[in-house]
């Protein structure tokens, strides 16, 4: 796997990375976000759903299990699976119907359920250092972390 580190200064830093992201994330990827509580997981969901067009409020799924966000071709499942205390209450619900070619999947605490999801497209693993974050971004796809790598340059 290929590796990408990025220091964020501040919540709204985290969440123009995830704006940015946004751009690269297309129907029928996975998107592992971890990281310890408040580490930020739902402030980047919120930068790559807008970052996507939705223009309504964000709210994190950690009640609900799940939000969903529908755009014209596609539709973002943001999953937080923190309270998931049995992964039959994933089955219950469906889970694996929601991973097909039209969706985008943001799952937040994806170490709750690792016995049944697929290998994502992208892990960010976002960690605390003093006040700033540091994200570890591994990906499947070279080619998708050098594009991150020349964006995120072009932009310092």
């Amino acid at each position: 796997m290929n590796v990408l580190k990025i220091e964020t200064t501040s919540e709204s830093s985290l969440y123009d990375f995830g704006k940015m992201l946004s751009e690269y994330l297309l129907p029928n990827m996975t998107v592992f976000l971890k990281g310890d509580l408040g580490a930020g997981k739902t402030t980047l969901s919120r930068g790559v759903l807008h970052g996507k067009g939705h223009e309504g409020k964000v709210k994190s799924p950690t009640y609900n299990i799940l939000e969903n966000y529908n755009f014209d071709n596609f539709i973002i499942y943001h999953f937080d699976l923190y309270r998931v205390k049995d992964l039959e209450e994933l089955e219950f619900m469906g889970f694996r119907d929601y991973f097909h070619k039209d969706s985008i999947c943001l799952i937040e605490w994806p170490e709750i359920a690792m016995n049944i999801l697929h290998e994502p497209d992208l892990v960010i693993d976002i960690n605390f250092k003093n006040d700033n974050r540091v994200l570890y971004i591994t990906s499947k796809s070279k080619e998708l972390l050098s594009t991150l790598t020349q964006k995120i340059a072009n932009e310092n």
